[in-house]
């Protein structure tokens, strides 16, 4: 009995036929931009999350009263 051949290449992720087939679809300028668009989104996203954080930090720290 002789065994299953070994697969050579593995198989890309999702992430890398998608970007395969935006680069067929659309032009250097727009992957550009749309990367861009998507990086300011993360950022976006990290800096609320930073925000958050820091509400709790201060919710949490007793209050000054001034005298």
């Amino acid at each position: 009995m002789q065994a299953a051949p070994v697969r050579a290449t593995a198989i890309p992720s999702f992430g890398t036929a998608l970007r395969a087939v935006e680069s067929l679809l659309m032009s250097g300028g727009q992957r550009t931009a749309r990367r861009n668009a998507w990086t300011s989104v993360l950022e976006d996203r990290r800096r609320a999350k930073d925000r958050v954080e820091a509400q709790r930090v201060l919710d949490r720290s007793p209050t000054v009263t001034n005298l």
